[in-house]
């Protein structure tokens, strides 16, 4: 970031004083600018690169003083040096340094001296920007790391870790990482106040090692945004294991200094967010597999009944929950069962396989709902202590369509029937609680009639109560689509979220 001859502004009304200051810092090295006023050297401190003002105390317009301050207030990291000839006593070199002037020279003064006062005055100021500057990209860092931890997703990620990147650089940016599945994808931005775009990219990985390594590279070979011109590209690639694909932070070389340890920051900050996303799809793929493999494959083909499942696991963003269904016939009799865990992990899904595997073994014993869920319930707390659940468990005649029900905790049923809605409410405490528990629900299901069992994802909102919830629901099913699939598929599109933030389960049965 840093090269070339540094720029001193020289401000004297005098013009032979003015000639010899600027030829000995012009031999020293420096590159010189000139003004004869405070007005004229103001002008030129807000229009042009200055490093160092060298500055006469007596100007025809204004006092050194006067003009020191408002470079000063404008312009703070500019170094000023008063030069004098007339002002030389303490009181008057005491002034010109409480005022903000960086140093003091009272004439004569020998080229040696000017020249190394501006060589000491400059490196305290290039020390204290550098400083800011590290400061400034550190917190900058700070935020970026942040929000690629908070990202819902990895395309999220790949955003939030472009912006950061754009906005700890100050220029275009690019970070190119594998997702679990094996694609790779860039985040690009032309600017830090440029919205991210996602793009597919591919990288030879051929030889990258474990660890941070930076290169610098010719833009040509990251060709995803305009990068400046004249300018390389400096890419650190950060891989944390030897089974991982590496990813990469591509900024232009400009923006870096000595060693880039903002960008090898960077870069493993990225690295450290992308293996915890990896990580948390790669349980939450389990977690589903699991789900979608312990709930029933087939529903049973039964005379007078039409039945219809929905199952929709939680959005990628969110881990999975333990919803969990069940239909299947028994002496006669539809059981069904319906039930959510408390929770949202991979637990929690193996938790529900436990229950539904106990809600089945003893229905199969030939109990009524309401002792099903006794022994559930004894199960848990003797098994599972530290779990609670919710479900509703019912059996139904499909020839007369009596109904007995038992639930704990767990929403209520709805039956739409012709257009009326009826919410089916039978409160009991949540499985996991030691209770009493009311006898169970007998009803009959009309002829025509649907039944509907689901479990909270349908119908809870961040920003709705449950009663409203509730209310959305039964406007929905005053109308069952003849297909059933299709009603319960209405149901979801019409109720869930676009991102899902909790599992979805339905059930309907309807009696013809």
């Amino acid at each position: 970031m840093e090269g070339g001859p540094a720029t001193v502004l020289v401000v004297d009304d005098s013009g032979p004083k003015r000639y010899l200051l600027v030829n000995w810092l012009t031999r020293a090295g420096f590159t010189t600018l000139e003004a004869q006023n405070g007005a004229e050297a103001l002008d030129r401190v807000r229009k042009d690169k200055v490093d160092l003002v060298v500055l006469d105390v007596r100007l025809p317009d204004m006092s050194g003083f006067e003009v020191c301050e408002l470079i000063k207030g404008y312009r703070p990291s500019t170094p000023v040096i008063h030069v004098s000839a007339h002002a030389v006593d303490v009181v008057d070199r005491a002034q010109g340094l409480t005022r903000g002037a960086d140093a003091y020279l009272a004439e004569p003064i020998e080229p040696e001296e000017l020249v190394a006062t501006a060589h000491a005055v400059l490196r305290y100021y290039q020390a204290r920007q550098r400083a800011e500057l590290l400061a400034e990209r550190l917190a900058a860092l700070a935020d970026a790391t942040v929000e690629m931890h908070a990202a819902p997703n990895f395309v999220r990620l790949l955003e939030a870790a472009a912006a950061g990147a754009a906005r700890i650089f100050k220029s275009p940016a690019a970070v190119v990482a594998e997702t679990f599945d094996g694609d790779c994808l860039a985040g690009v931005t032309v600017g830090p106040e440029a919205p991210p775009v996602i793009v597919p990219w591919t990288v030879d990985d051929t030889g990258q090692p474990i660890g941070t390594r930076v290169r610098v590279d010719e833009p040509g070979a990251w060709d995803l945004t305009a990068w400046p011109d004249g300018d390389t590209v400096t890419v650190a690639a950060a891989r944390l294991r030897e089974d991982r694909a590496p990813l990469y932070v591509v900024v232009p070389t400009a923006t870096q200094t000595v060693r880039t340890p903002v960008l090898v920051q960077l870069a493993q900050a990225v690295a450290s967010a992308v293996e915890a996303q990896r990580s948390f799809d790669q349980e939450h793929r389990i977690a589903v597999t699991l789900q979608r493999s312990l709930l029933p494959r087939r529903l049973p083909d039964i005379a007078g009944l039409d039945l219809a499942v929905r199952y929709e696991p939680a959005s990628a963003q969110t881990e999975v929950g333990g919803d969990f269904y069940e239909l299947v016939m028994l002496d006669g009799h539809l059981l069904v069962a319906i039930g959510d865990v408390a929770g949202h992990s991979l637990h929690a899904a193996t938790v529900m396989a436990e229950l539904r595997h106990a809600v089945r073994a003893y229905a199969v014993e030939g109990h009524p709902p309401g002792v099903i869920l006794d022994r559930v319930n004894e199960l848990m707390r003797t098994l599972l202590p530290a779990e609670l659940a919710t479900i509703c468990v019912l059996l139904l005649d499909p020839g007369s369509g009596l109904i007995r029900l038992a639930s704990a905790g767990h929403l209520p049923a709805l039956i739409s029937n012709d257009g009326r809605i009826e919410f089916v409410q039978h409160s009991a405490p949540l499985l996991g609680v030691r209770a009493p528990r009311p006898p169970d629900l007998e009803f009959v299901l009309p002829a025509g009639a649907t039944l509907l069992l689901y479990t909270d994802g349908l119908i809870e909102r961040r920003d709705a109560t449950i009663d409203e919830g509730m209310a959305a629901l039964g406007a929905v099913a005053t109308r069952v689509d003849a297909d059933l699939d299709q009603f319960c598929q209405r149901l979801l599109v019409e109720l869930a979220p676009p991102e899902i933030h909790d599992d979805v389960a339905v059930v309907a049965v309807r009696r013809r």
